[in-house]
């Protein structure tokens, strides 16, 4: 899997950003990113497939590796790295036996209970959140909070543990040492595509202090 899991971990957004997904990706990559999530709610499958494609030829040139966001069957059409899912999505346990033993399944938990359940599936690592309040995906659950995402921490164990929802580079440090493994952005990172370079850099570098 990871050793150890990246700090970072950008998600794309076309809307957000005005970019396609290669473009992000070039630029997250050029960042520093080393693992990035393709999340797509609007597009058909076809034409998410051809971006999708684009963008893991980019990766693949940088050795970045792509996670797709739901869309299993995208997933195993263009071999990606692997997908996440959520709690609506299908079975981690059907992803896992369409896309193998290697691939990268993730999955999204929302509070404690969901992730003391998730331990228990085949996946790779799993998301909690949202941790603070986000513009990005205003339909989401309450918010964890860093006492909530400790307290999950001592629930998940070694899995690798990603929290999103809110998380900025003012607080991505505080979000890691309350025990997440990495930080999941969206907004912080792409709202400019102008600095979304820079951005990753800065966000990166406020981690690793």
């Amino acid at each position: 899997m990871f050793a150890p899991f990246p700090q970072l971990y950008p998600l794309t957004d076309v809307a957000l950003s005005g970019l396609s997904h290669a473009q992000q990706v070039e630029r997250l990559c050029e960042g520093g990113a080393t693992l990035i999530q393709l999340r797509e709610k609007k597009l058909s499958t076809l034409e998410f497939y051809r971006q999708a494609e684009a963008a893991l030829s980019v990766a693949r040139g940088r050795g970045a590796r792509i996670i797709i966001n739901d869309r299993v069957e995208v997933a195993l059409a263009l071999g990606a790295d692997g997908v996440h899912l959520g709690q609506d999505d299908l079975p981690p346990e059907a992803a896992r036996r369409l896309l193998g033993a290697d691939a990268i399944i993730g999955f999204s938990t929302h509070n404690a209970e969901q992730a003391r359940q998730a331990v228990k599936l085949p996946i790779d690592y799993l998301a909690i959140g949202p941790i603070f309040s986000t513009d990005t995906k205003p339909e989401t659950a309450p918010t964890v909070g860093l006492k909530g995402l400790s307290a999950v921490r001592l629930l998940t164990g070694t899995i690798p543990l990603v929290a999103i929802g809110g998380i900025t580079e003012a607080n991505a440090h505080e979000v890691i040492a309350a025990g997440a493994d990495a930080v999941a952005l969206i907004s912080t990172l792409l709202s400019d595509p102008s600095q979304i370079t820079q951005r990753t850099r800065i966000v990166l570098s406020s981690i690793s202090k």
